[in-house]
């Protein structure tokens, strides 16, 4: 655990050990309830047509452009997908804007469009919102807060629990992307090949794949602190490990330079159109066919298995053959990235 800290760190919003303690002890001690500690990236909560989930997020990128996206995009992109690996389709969305007086309507009327054609492209409507703006010191350009509503269409929610010895760890792609495009673009940072976001609604990927694998135990897009967060967070408190392949993960040759250029290990860097999905081992082979036959998992790959030793911990076989424990993300690697 971290040093307790008076005031509040740029790490405490990074997505690894500092957010998940600052969540714990602060946030959900106070608001404490059934639906809550189950710490899913939607709450599952019970109405009279049946089971619907719930999510909120907040986007604070910087740059607010940037190559594959902007925050307009992002912000639908990552409210739809909680909600798609929550095993919910998107019903409806809210969003709320604090803007910096002086900003450039061409600017906000650029990331409306994008959000709004983002929106219709993932089948979901944004019937709500609300608009503030703000002294020009009082915040750095503009924020987008969003809300989802879902439909669940699992029998079950898709939680860590359900997973078991011998099951299977798929990916749907190159990871690392995103958070390497921000570095880039905000450092300006030049390779030969741009690095671009991997932004996206991965909904209808996630549709395909519950159709065609009902049996799948778990879902989680991998956002703040990347794959090895989503990784440890998907067997802390569980009866079981995870061991992983490094030579098996999909990674693009520029965003794996860059990462090394700028010494930053790709599994602890952000994604926003990576999903990692658990399912039992016999149905590995379809659930890997169907996220390949979809243009969002054409780089899809199996990444791993649970095993019943070193519950708790993520194994990592290296490239080298040696292996490796991979520890939570501690710390800011990139600030904000979404």
């Amino acid at each position: 655990m971290s040093p307790p800290s008076e005031h509040i760190l740029m790490a405490h919003g990074a997505g690894g050990t500092q957010s998940r303690e600052l969540v714990a002890e602060l946030f959900a001690r106070h608001f404490s309830n059934p639906t809550l500690e189950a710490m899913n990236d939607a709450a599952i909560i019970d109405a009279p047509t049946g089971k619907i989930a719930l999510t909120t997020d907040a986007y604070v990128v910087r740059p607010l452009f940037f190559p594959g996206g902007n925050i307009g995009k992002l912000s639908i992109c990552g409210t739809v997908n909680d909600l798609a690996v929550s095993g919910a389709a998107p019903v409806a969305l809210t969003a709320s804007f604090v803007i910096q007086e002086g900003f450039s309507i061409e600017e906000l009327e650029r990331i409306v469009i994008s959000m709004a054609q983002t929106a219709r492209d993932a089948g979901v409507a944004i019937v709500a919102g609300d608009t503030k703006v703000v002294e020009h010191a009082g915040i750095d350009g503009l924020t987008i807060t969003t809300a989802g509503l879902g439909r669940l269409v699992t029998e079950e929610p898709l939680m860590s629990s359900r997973i078991e010895a011998g099951d299977v760890v798929l990916i749907n792609g190159n990871i690392a992307d995103h958070g390497m495009a921000i570095m880039a673009q905000r450092e300006g940072l030049s390779f030969t090949t741009t690095i671009e976001s991997d932004c996206a609604c991965l909904w209808p990927l996630v549709e395909s794949l519950l159709t065609t694998v009902p049996n799948v135990r778990f879902m989680r897009d991998a956002t703040r602190g990347g794959l090895a967060a989503v990784l440890n967070e998907c067997c802390e408190h569980n009866p079981f490990g995870l061991d992983i392949d490094e030579t098996a993960i999909p990674l693009n040759e520029t965003t794996a330079a860059a990462c090394e250029i700028v010494g930053l290990d790709p599994l602890a860097v952000a994604n926003e159109g990576k999903l990692i999905a658990v399912v039992p081992a016999s149905d590995a082979q379809r659930a890997l066919d169907v996220m390949r036959g979809h243009p969002l998992g054409t780089d899809a790959a199996i990444i791993g298995q649970a095993t019943a030793e070193d519950a708790g911990r993520v194994r990592l076989r290296t490239a080298v053959g040696s292996t490796r424990l991979v520890a939570m993300p501690s710390g800011e690697l990139l600030p904000r990235i979404c």
